[in-house]
């Protein structure tokens, strides 16, 4: 498979870069690195094309890793006394509370 063919990608995929895409290009960034960018990442997330016809093509994506969030969450909290977490909150909700006043004025 040559260099830049898309062949092998399935229509998921394609749909996948092009909305990427679109999200770049909203943002700025030129057509041709804008799809560049996106044809990077579905690799990154499902390991390049799914359809048969390759070593170790057609198998499911796994978890990309636009999907990992949270999967380790809740560890550095549950390490935490309820006090300090308590205290945490408070200052939190202190600090949104300045910048809500800060931004209205």
């Amino acid at each position: 498979m040559p260099q830049g063919d898309k062949s092998k990608y399935t229509d998921k995929q394609e749909r996948k870069a092009d909305h990427i895409a679109e999200g770049y290009e909203k943002r700025g960034i030129g057509e041709k690195e804008a799809e560049r960018r996106a044809w990077a990442t579905v690799n990154k997330d499902d390991g390049g094309g799914k359809k048969a016809g390759g070593s170790g093509r057609g198998k499911s994506t796994g978890r990309p890793a636009a999907h990992k969030g949270g999967k380790a969450g809740g560890k550095a909290s549950a390490s935490r006394s309820a006090a300090e977490r308590s205290a945490s909150a408070k200052k939190a909700a202190a600090t949104r509370k300045r910048n809500a006043e800060h931004h209205a004025s």
